[in-house]
C-alpha cells in the first residue's frame, strides 16, 4: 500500500511541475509585453511672478513638434510656428521666438520624466538626455521585474524607482554641519511621474487654423495694464483666451459647420518706444526725492497724458501706434498668406483716443461715395485729395501753381489750414498768396454765417429747423477759423485745442473701432467741441463702440454730444449668459415696486393724513379737501399715463430708437457692462478695478465677436436678452 501511494505521490507530482512552468513562462511573456514607450509632451518655460514655471503646448502644437521632432530633415532648418503663429519654436536649439513683439526666449523641452517641486508642488521636466536614462531604467525594471533601481543625476540628485506606483527623487541637502550629512538627511523625498497624463497640468486642445478676423489692441497709460500690473501682452493673451471660450459657448453651430475659425488679437505697445527717447533721464534730473515711489509711478503712467499733449512727443506716439500697426498687419499676412478677413481695432483708455485721432485723420480714397465726404469729412472744403485743390486754383486762375502743392503733396484738407508763411515757403508769390488765403476765409466765414446766423444766440440746439450738421464748437483761442478750417472743421473738429501732429496714414480700412473705458467724450469737450455733427462718421471705418464700467471714473459718453437734446441711458450689455445680472434685476424690481407704491397710495395716503390734520375753521377745511381731491385725481391721472409706458422703461428694446448720427452707422455706441453684485456696494472701492476690468470681461468679449461676424453674415446660437 505504501509503495502503491509512494507510486501515485510520484505520479501526480509531474502535473504541478508542469504547470508551475507554464505559469512562469506566462508571468515573463507578460512582463516583456507590459513594457509601453512614454508619450513624450513638448513644454516651454516662463518666467511668472520671478518664478520659471514649465507650460505646456497645446496637444495641437506638441503633435506638430513631435512630428517635426522625428522627421529626418535638417535640423538647422526646422522653424515650427506654435501657439496661432505667434511664436516660432527653433527645434534644433530647443527656442521659443515671438514673433509680432519682443520677448524674452525661452527654452523649449521635448517632456517625459517629472518631479514635483519644492514649494508650489508644479511637476518639473526633467532634462531630456536625463529623461532618456530614466525611461531605460524604468524598461529595464518592467521587463526584468526587478526594482528598487537607484539613479543619480549630474547634479548628484538620486531618484529610486520603487516599483512603478511608487518613485522619488531625493535631493541633497546645501548645508551639513561638522559630522557631515547621514543618510537621512537627504532632503524630502519628492513624487517623481512618468508621462503628462499622470501629472495635474491642464493641456489645451489648440486654437483654430483659421483666422477670420484680426483686431489690433493698443493700450492706454503706463506699462501696466491690469490691476495685477500685467503687460499688454498677456492682458491680450487673457483677451484672447476669454474670446476662444466665448467662440465655443454662443457659436458652436458655426464652429461645427466650419463657418468660423477665430478672431486674432494682437498687442500693440507704444510706452517702450516713447520711454526710450531719453526722456525718463530728463524727468529724473527734475523729481524731487520725496515720496520716491509715487513720483515714479507718475512719470511712468499720468505723465503719458501730458506727453500725449506736447508737440514732440504726440508726433512720437501716433507715429509709434500707426507704423507699429502697419509694421503687424504686413507680417501678419506674409505668415498668412490665405487670410481674407477684415480688420479692426481696439483701444483702452488713452490709447482708444489716440486711434480715435488717428482715424479722424484718414485719407478715405474711394471714389464711389457719390459726394457723401464732401458733406461729412472734417477739416475738407471740397475732397480730401489733390484734386480738391486743383479745382481751387482752376476757380482762382492759379492752375499753375498746381505742381507745387502736387509736390508737397497738400490736399484740400492742409490748404484750408496753410498759413501766408507756409504759402511763401512753397514758392507761391504774394498776390497769388493773397487770392488763396482771401478765398479761404471767405468761404469759411460764409458758411460760419449761413450755419449760425439764422439761429438765436444761446438757442441753437432748440431750433427745430436747424441743420443736422453739429453747430457750436468754440473757437481756439488766438486763431481765426480760417486758420481752422472754417465751419466744416466745426463740426467735429478734433485740431481745436490739440496739439497740431502730422498723421500716418494705415495701410487698410479698419471695420471697427472699439474703445474700452474712454476718454474721448472728455477730450473732445475740453478741446471745444460741443456737438458732433450726426451726419459725421470716421473716414475709413464705419463702426464704432464705446464700451464702458458703470464705475469707470475715465470713461465718458459719445451719444450725448450727437443728441444733446435727448436723455437717453447707454445700451446695457447683456450678460454672457443670457440673463441680467440678480442684484440688477432685484433693483429693478424695487424700482418698479415703489413706482407703483407710489401711483396706486399716493393720493389716499395723502387724503388721510390731511383729514386728520385738518384746520377746524369751515373754510380751510373746505379748501383742504378740494386740494386733497385734486391731488388724488391728478396723481391717478399720472398713473393711467405712466402704466402703458412702464412697460417700455423697463425694457431696452422696447424704447424708441435714439438717432445717434452715422458714426455707428446709424447703430448705439454707448454700452455698458452690468456691475458684479459685490461692485454695486462701494462704487468707489471698485473705481479702479472698474477701469481695468475689460480684459477678462466675457461680456465685452462678446460684444465684440458678435459685432465682428455679424459683418460675415454669422449670428449667435441664441440670441441674448
Amino acid at each position: 500500500l505504501g509503495g502503491a501511494m509512494s507510486s501515485v505521490e510520484q505520479q501526480g507530482e509531474p502535473p504541478p511541475v508542469s504547470n508551475s512552468s507554464s505559469t512562469c513562462e506566462v508571468v515573463e511573456a507578460d512582463s516583456v509585453n507590459k513594457y509601453e514607450a512614454v508619450a513624450p509632451h513638448w513644454f516651454y518655460s516662463k518666467v511668472i511672478d520671478s518664478r520659471e514655471r514649465w507650460i505646456p503646448f497645446s496637444r495641437q502644437d506638441s503633435e506638430k513638434l513631435e512630428e517635426a521632432h522625428n522627421s529626418r530633415r535638417e535640423e538647422e532648418q526646422r522653424v515650427v510656428p506654435a501657439e496661432g503663429g505667434r511664436y516660432d519654436v527653433h527645434l534644433q536649439k530647443r527656442l521659443r521666438h515671438a514673433v509680432y513683439w519682443e520677448e524674452e526666449v525661452s527654452e523649449v523641452r521635448r517632456c517625459t520624466w517629472f518631479y514635483k517641486g519644492d514649494k508650489d508642488n508644479k511637476y518639473i521636466p526633467y532634462p531630456e538626455s536625463f529623461s532618456e536614462e530614466l525611461e531605460e531604467t524604468y524598461m529595464i525594471a518592467v521587463t526584468l521585474d526587478e526594482w528598487k533601481r537607484k539613479l543619480e543625476s549630474p547634479t548628484r540628485e538620486v531618484i529610486i524607482l520603487h516599483n512603478p506606483k511608487l518613485m522619488v527623487h531625493y535631493q541633497p541637502v546645501a548645508t551639513s554641519d561638522d559630522w557631515g550629512p547621514s543618510p537621512a538627511e537627504q532632503g524630502r523625498p519628492r513624487t517623481v511621474k512618468r508621462g503628462v497624463e499622470n501629472i495635474s497640468v491642464d493641456i489645451p486642445c489648440g486654437e483654430p487654423l483659421q483666422i477670420d478676423h484680426l483686431v489690433f489692441v493698443v493700450h492706454g497709460i503706463g506699462p501696466a495694464c491690469d490691476i495685477r500690473f500685467r503687460s499688454i501682452i498677456q492682458c491680450v493673451n487673457d483677451f484672447r483666451a476669454v474670446s476662444l471660450s466665448m467662440l465655443q459657448a454662443h457659436f458652436k453651430k458655426a464652429q461645427e459647420q466650419q463657418q468660423i475659425g477665430r478672431v486674432e488679437f494682437l498687442p500693440v505697445n507704444w510706452h517702450s518706444p516713447l520711454h526710450s527717447t531719453g526722456v525718463d533721464v530728463d524727468l529724473e534730473r527734475i523729481t524731487l526725492p520725496s515720496i520716491n515711489r509715487l513720483r515714479h509711478f507718475i512719470n511712468d503712467t499720468i505723465l503719458d497724458v501730458f506727453f500725449y499733449n506736447s508737440a514732440t512727443y504726440c508726433q512720437t506716439i501716433v507715429d509709434t501706434v500707426a507704423s507699429e500697426m502697419n509694421r503687424l498687419y504686413l507680417l501678419f499676412l506674409q505668415r498668412n498668406p490665405d487670410f481674407k478677413g477684415g480688420v479692426s481695432i481696439a483701444g483702452h483708455s488713452l490709447g482708444s483716443l489716440i486711434l480715435f485721432d488717428l482715424l479722424t485723420n484718414q485719407k478715405d480714397s474711394s471714389e464711389d461715395e457719390d459726394g457723401k465726404r464732401e458733406g461729412s469729412q472734417m477739416g475738407a472744403y471740397e475732397r480730401g485729395d489733390t484734386g480738391g485743390v486743383k479745382e481751387i486754383l482752376k476757380k482762382l486762375e492759379l492752375s499753375e501753381y498746381y505742381s507745387v502743392f502736387e509736390k508737397e503733396r497738400v490736399d484740400s484738407q492742409a490748404l484750408a489750414v496753410c498759413t501766408e508763411e507756409e504759402l511763401k515757403d512753397m514758392g507761391i508769390p504774394l498776390g497769388p498768396r493773397m487770392k488763396i488765403l482771401h478765398y479761404v476765409s471767405s468761404k469759411a466765414g460764409s458758411q460760419d454765417a449761413q450755419r449760425q446766423a439764422p439761429l438765436p444766440a444761446g438757442n441753437e440746439a432748440k431750433r427745430e429747423d436747424a441743420p443736422k450738421a453739429a453747430l457750436g464748437s468754440a473757437p481756439q483761442p488766438g486763431s481765426g477759423s480760417s486758420a481752422r478750417g472754417g465751419a466744416k472743421r466745426q463740426n467735429l473738429d478734433v485740431g481745436l485745442g490739440q496739439v497740431s501732429a502730422n498723421y500716418p496714414q494705415l495701410v487698410y480700412k479698419p471695420s471697427i473701432f472699439f474703445a474700452f473705458g474712454s476718454p474721448i467724450g472728455m477730450f473732445l469737450t475740453v478741446r471745444g467741441v460741443k456737438r458732433i455733427d450726426p451726419d459725421y462718421s470716421l473716414p475709413t471705418c464705419k463702426g464704432f463702440f464705446n464700451i464702458f464700467h458703470p464705475y469707470d471714473p475715465v470713461a465718458y459718453r459719445i451719444e450725448p454730444m450727437i443728441a444733446p437734446d435727448l436723455e437717453f441711458e447707454p445700451m446695457l450689455l447683456p450678460h454672457h449668459k443670457g440673463r441680467k445680472r440678480m442684484h440688477l434685476e432685484l433693483r429693478e424690481g424695487l424700482t418698479r415696486m415703489g413706482m407703483d407704491l407710489k401711483n396706486n397710495l399716493l393720493g389716499s395716503l395723502k387724503i388721510a393724513w390731511q383729514s386728520f390734520t385738518r384746520a377746524p375753521l369751515p373754510a380751510v377745511e373746505a379748501a383742504a379737501s378740494a386740494d386733497a381731491e385734486n391731488e388724488a385725481e391728478a396723481s391717478l391721472e399720472k398713473q393711467t399715463d405712466a402704466t402703458p409706458e412702464e412697460p417700455a422703461a423697463g425694457g431696452k428694446e422696447e424704447t424708441p430708437p435714439v438717432n445717434v448720427g452715422m458714426l455707428n452707422g446709424g447703430h448705439r455706441i454707448d454700452y455698458v457692462l452690468q456691475e458684479k453684485p459685490i461692485e454695486s456696494f462701494n462704487e468707489y472701492l471698485f473705481a479702479l478695478q472698474g477701469h481695468l476690468c475689460y480684459w477678462e470681461s466675457e461680456d465685452t468679449v462678446l460684444l465684440i465677436l458678435k459685432e465682428i461676424y455679424h459683418t460675415q453674415g454669422i449670428t449667435l446660437d441664441q440670441p441674448l436678452q
